[in-house]
């Protein structure tokens, strides 16, 4: 058999019950450790588990699946991801390749950021297309998310925006040169990504991402509780203005809020406002929400 277990968000204890026993029973385990990270080392995690995992980056899961699945017809083998086992494309073509092995897989589901958003108030049923958005360089500033917030805006819908991270990444000059060095982990803050929200606005000038009429809710570390979790809401020029500290540690994710906007969402959020005031008069006056 081939689990496939979903982790959660924080820490080694969100693993469920089902997740756990499945690992327990596995002669081998291997840690997805590039498409999302946990707040813990690797060691808590084998120390709660009572299991070595081996770590399994970018190159194994895409190219050396076949390792992975190995046996799996006549052992239990499991792969271990952060948030859900489906909140990646990676981990759905992982099971295809089992199946046309065919290998029985079996899939343990727990919290991702796609359900987990909801804690910033903002009802999960008024929420779009997720959208992805990247670190620019010099000479590489996708914009297609552009086209993605632009279709949920038209619906009046919000938009989650996942925050890049480059985790055993190589410069461009060694991988041109083939040379097996890495640069050191880098996440996407906040502050970046209004930036280049702003920039590709400018660029493209439809008036979607306006800093001074979008509400937007930064979200750091979410699932990770009261002493870790972090909530920043405002329009995008406020987010932009403030010190990086206010938004936490990475992980970040940020989201654009819809026209379809209720006021209980308005009234919830607001407890995050870096101005309450200015939240309340942007949501009425350029939202259109009532709030008598």
């Amino acid at each position: 058999m081939f689990y496939i277990v979903g982790l959660g968000l924080c820490d080694e204890k969100d693993i469920t019950v089902r997740g756990l026993e499945a690992v327990k029973g596995c002669s081998r385990v291997y840690l997805e450790a590039y498409t999302s990270i946990l707040m813990v080392q690797k060691e808590r995690l084998e120390a709660f588990y009572g299991k070595e995992l081996i770590l399994a980056d970018r190159d194994m899961v895409e190219t050396e699946s076949d390792e992975i699945l190995r046996d799996a017809d006549k052992e239990d083998v499991a792969l271990l991801v952060v948030g859900d086992p489906f909140g990646a494309t990676t981990h759905t073509d992982i099971i295809l390749r089992a199946r046309s092995l065919k290998i029985p897989v079996r899939v343990v589901h727990n919290a991702s950021i796609m359900n987990a958003v909801g804690a910033c108030g903002l009802q999960l049923y008024n929420f779009g297309q997720t959208v992805s958005l990247v670190f620019f360089t010099e000479t590489w500033k996708p914009d297609s998310f552009y086209d993605r917030i632009k279709e949920n805006v038209d619906l009046g819908m919000h938009t989650l925006v996942l925050l890049d991270i480059k985790v055993k990444e190589q410069s461009e000059e060694n991988l041109a040169r083939g040379r097996k060095i890495y640069e050191p982990p880098r996440y996407m803050s906040i502050t970046q990504a209004v930036s280049q929200l702003a920039e590709i606005e400018e660029l493209r000038g439809e008036g979607i991402l306006t800093p001074e009429k979008t509400l937007a809710v930064a979200m750091s570390r979410v699932g990770g509780g009261d002493e870790r979790e972090r909530i920043v809401s405002g329009t995008l020029a406020e987010l932009l203005e403030q010190p990086s500290d206010i938004f936490g540690e990475p992980l970040h994710s940020l989201v654009i809020v819809g026209k379809r906007l209720h006021h209980l969402e308005v009234e919830y959020a607001q407890t995050f406002a870096v101005n309450p005031e200015a939240w309340r008069n942007v949501a009425k006056n350029v939202y259109g929400c009532s709030l008598d």
